[in-house]
């Protein structure tokens, strides 16, 4: 009898009553952690298609750059170069040859998603290749270009603290009033 249990338990996903599968599933993953999956799979794909193939190990922030840059070719993001006459409009009355980029918005979440994967994966954060300076300056230098290029120039949120301490102060000084 016992062999039946064992030969019942081997056979799991044949079996009609549904529950053993459900158990061993696990949960869904998020929106977030799904897309961090591609993206990390996808960036795997690209070293190993590298010739020589690079292994994640050796993989630095040069390989992210060149990374980036590949992925522009699938961009859906026109971006007007210099000497295009509609350089500097947000929204030009006809269609133009300027190539279509990656938005600086998707490379700069894509970089969140893959540098909080490299370290999940393993990697410590001192030798993340996504959080080196060179990836913060391209990003700055996409994000000032495609501004430009599309006449919105990019400004930053101010943050909530600025607005608090106003509010402070009238608090102080009308304390200061009362006490007057």
């Amino acid at each position: 009898m016992s062999g039946d249990i064992t030969k019942n338990s081997a056979e799991g996903s044949s079996s009609s009553s549904g529950n053993h599968h459900n158990k061993s599933q696990p949960a869904p993953l998020s929106r977030y952690e799904s897309q961090k999956r591609r993206d990390w799979n996808t960036f795997g794909q690209y070293l190993k298609n590298q010739r020589p193939p690079v292994a994640l190990s050796q993989c630095n922030c040069n390989h992210v750059l060149d990374f980036l840059r590949y992925l522009d070719q699938f961009g859906k993001t026109k971006v007007h170069l210099h000497g295009c006459v509609f350089f500097g409009q947000p929204d030009p009355p006809v269609p133009c040859t300027c190539p279509l980029r990656q938005a600086w918005g998707s490379l700069d979440a894509l970089i969140g998603r893959l540098r909080a994967a490299y370290e999940e994966h393993g990697g410590s954060p001192e030798t993340n290749p996504f959080g080196n300076g060179a990836i913060r300056v391209f990003l700055r230098e996409v994000r000032e270009c495609q501004a430009k290029a599309r006449g919105i120039p990019y400004k930053k949120k101010k943050k909530k603290k600025n607005q608090i301490k106003p509010n402070m102060d009238e608090a102080k000084s009308s304390s200061k009033q009362q006490a007057s």
